[in-house]
């Protein structure tokens, strides 16, 4: 039973890859049912198998994204690490998460297309998802590793940043989802520190990684 229900979910999975690839070339209300069908070599009776209509697929594009992020989240805040590091490696997350995960368009696709209560429900992960990088960022503060700062502006600006690489990042170019998502936690936590880690004005301090963003393509 175990083994039929991970094949089920499997399948599920392939599909939201596909599907996302289709929304991501040509958008959701672009993309076809028939489309992403076709490009599983499956028919559109199977597909709806797994999904009631395209809408599911969007809401479950969503669902899937955000629990793989919220997982993580509450992992790392169990840890027993510095707040700068928690923080650090939730950026590296996010960014492995909007760069490897269902092609960059999980939580950048359309969520006015979504019914009322769909939508309700996707908006509610993703404001536990704010809160809970804003505890993070205020637990820095509170032990004075970070400056003081509000924490909502500086939420926004992370999610903002990292939101905004499907705009510009090729999967075909030299950089590679560890190395963005490096260089993004390194600058987005060194933008709060106190004192930098190495010394000298946070804003000249280069990334420990050592590497530049790539160019827009």
């Amino acid at each position: 039973m175990a083994a039929a229900e991970d094949k089920f979910e499997g399948k599920r999975v392939e599909i939201l890859k596909t599907a996302a690839a289709a929304f991501r070339r040509r958008g959701y209300h672009g993309a076809s049912v028939d489309e992403i069908a076709s490009a599983l070599s499956m028919t559109k009776g199977n597909l709806y198998y797994y999904f009631k209509n395209k809408e599911d697929i969007l809401y479950a594009c969503h669902d899937y994204s955000l629990n793989l992020i919220l997982g993580v989240m509450d992992e790392i805040r169990r840890e027993d690490i510095r707040p700068d590091e928690k923080l650090r490696r939730l950026i590296v997350a996010f960014v492995h998460l909007i760069i490897d995960e269902l092609h960059s368009t999980a939580l950048t696709l359309d969520l006015q297309a979504l019914s009322p209560s769909l939508l309700r429900k996707v908006v509610a992960r993703r404001d536990r998802f704010d809160r809970g990088l804003r505890a993070l960022i205020q637990e820095g503060i509170d032990e004075r590793l970070f400056a003081p700062a509000d924490t909502k502006l500086v939420a926004f600006a992370i999610m903002g940043a990292v939101n905004w690489i499907p705009k510009w990042f090729n999967p075909e170019g030299p950089a590679s989802s560890e190395k963005v998502g490096r260089t993004f936690a390194d600058f987005l936590v060194a933008g709060l520190l106190r004192e930098p880690a190495t010394g000298g004005s946070p804003a000249r301090s280069r990334s420990s990684s050592g590497v530049a963003l790539p160019a827009r393509p």
